[in-house]
């Protein structure tokens, strides 16, 4: 199984980014797809979920700001990020659990400037 995230970048507060992470290797119809994120210094914190069948979790943090969607023909999972803020500078990265195992994309960094 591998993951591809893409998206990433430097951002002024205010301003919007999307992630893309690509999957292969996986029936990603039927696995529950995560973005996690990591601040420098900071444990690795799971920013939102979908399930296989479309329900949507956030973290607290990014409610109301930010959208995880997928795409299952295009084996795609992607977060739409709104309203950025220098608190969401981390590196960003894709998940999935497949038949019991963590399957982790490379993060992708997003950097945002105030």
């Amino acid at each position: 199984v591998q993951l591809q995230a893409s998206g990433g970048g430097l951002v002024q507060a205010g301003g919007s980014l999307r992630l893309s992470c690509k999957v292969s290797g996986s029936n990603f119809k039927i696995t529950t797809f995560d973005w996690y994120r990591q601040a420098p210094g900071e444990q690795r914190e799971m920013v939102a979920s979908i399930s296989s069948s479309g329900n949507e979790n956030y973290a607290e943090f990014v409610k109301g700001r930010f959208a995880i969607s997928r795409d299952n023909i295009r084996r795609t999972g992607f977060l739409q990020m709104n309203s950025l803020t220098p608190e969401d500078t981390a590196t960003y990265y894709c998940h999935l659990r497949y038949y019991g195992m963590d399957h982790w994309g490379v993060g992708t960094l997003v950097t945002v400037s105030s």
